[in-house]
């Protein structure tokens, strides 16, 4: 399992943080401009990545205000889970942590990693910039 990782600290409090990322139509707004026919609910969401694929998912776990797991509804290309974690850190706001998990074979691996970590890594710092 390939295990691609990104962190922020946010100025907000956990639940705020936690309202905003529980809900996938705002993850829109975290998407890179390589995602496009964007489609969600606040459960479920489906787009596709430039040059890559079809990816549909929906959220499996909520753990109020600690975090929540989303996976694919539909055949993905590889197993995935993306998983946002929020606690609270000492300055009073909130480290958020999005994890991807992804089973990929040698060859994908080398395909994948950099862009999935581009990915991760936009994501948090797209909230960031948006939650602050």
């Amino acid at each position: 399992m390939t295990i691609i990782e990104s962190t922020t600290e946010l100025n907000k409090p956990v639940a705020e943080v936690y309202a905003f990322l529980s809900n996938l139509n705002n993850h829109q707004q975290l998407m890179p401009e390589n995602i496009y026919n964007w489609s969600s609910t606040e459960d479920e969401a489906s787009f596709t990545i430039q040059n890559m694929a079809k990816l549909a998912i929906k959220i499996n776990t909520r753990i109020e205000n600690q975090e929540l797991t989303a996976i694919p509804t539909e055949k993905a290309p590889f197993d995935v889970e993306l998983k946002w974690n929020v606690a609270p850190n000492a300055n009073g706001g909130t480290t958020a942590k999005h994890t991807i998990s992804a089973d990929l074979n040698m060859m994908m691996k080398m395909l994948a990693s950099g862009p999935l970590q581009k990915l991760a890594d936009h994501q948090t710092s797209k909230l960031a910039e948006i939650l602050g």
